[in-house]
């Protein structure tokens, strides 16, 4: 299958939302494409968090970064993008891109050839990434969309793409408990899951959220094996 026809299933295959007038596919591995604009967006990879964890004496498989290359590798093959965005904490801390095995720097630099490549500053790597290419922005804006690793609470942004707070969702149906990673949206936002090996995920129903969307119209985009399931927030539970 060539690239473009393989984009174009893809596509045909998932549930397109709508974010401040742009179409975006969110796709079951928990990244965001924008087929009009060719666009990648992947948030809070956390490389290296497991040689960040090492250092400080906390002994953890050391195999988070080569299996999120792996994922992002499958992700940018599928779609061939033209602009990625890392939207924050793509490393687990300021010294992650220098303790990078070489090998793992050779195949992310590989995934970078050819495109716009943008860092995000996050929380966690408020820097540019050491010796690797691409361009370091604060925040990213894009035909009606702004791309930034925290979601504003001061004021409402349409348009915004953000990452930082690793959202999850839970309903319960028949007695059954379900919790899965999820993009957290209301139309006119977005926050995206994590997408690092290592990290951890908070309910889109804690109070870190409180205030970001609209609760009318509040939707969770739930990862599943095979697809992306849309839950209205009212079926959403806490836990």
């Amino acid at each position: 299958m060539n690239f473009s026809l393989a984009r174009a299933t893809l596509i045909a295959e998932a549930d397109l939302v709508g974010i401040a007038g742009e179409r975006a596919v969110c796709d079951r591995r928990g990244v965001l494409y924008f087929p009009d604009l060719r666009l990648l967006c992947v948030s809070d990879l956390h490389l290296e968090k497991g040689s960040s964890f090492a250092r400080r004496g906390a002994l953890i498989p050391p195999y988070d970064t080569g299996a999120t290359l792996l994922r992002l590798q499958a992700v940018i093959a599928d779609y061939q993008p033209r602009i990625v965005i890392s939207l924050g904490d793509s490393f687990h801390d300021g010294g992650g891109a220098g303790r990078m095995h070489l090998s793992f720097r050779e195949r992310l630099e590989a995934l970078m050839a050819g495109r716009d490549w943008f860092w995000v500053a996050g929380n966690h790597d408020p820097d540019a990434p050491a010796d690797l290419p691409g361009e370091m922005v604060k925040e990213l804006a894009v035909g009606s969309l702004l791309f930034r690793h925290e979601p504003s609470k001061l004021l409402r942004v349409e348009g915004e793409i953000a990452g930082h707070l690793h959202p999850c969702a839970r309903i319960v149906q028949r007695g059954r408990s379900v919790r899965r990673r999820c993009f957290a949206g209301d139309g006119g936002r977005m926050i995206m899951p994590a997408f690092g090996a290592y990290t951890g995920s908070l309910n889109v129903l804690d109070r870190a959220y409180l205030g970001l969307f609209n609760r009318d119209t509040l939707m969770a985009y739930m990862l599943g094996a095979e697809r992306v399931f849309a839950i209205s927030g009212a079926m959403l539970r806490p836990g």
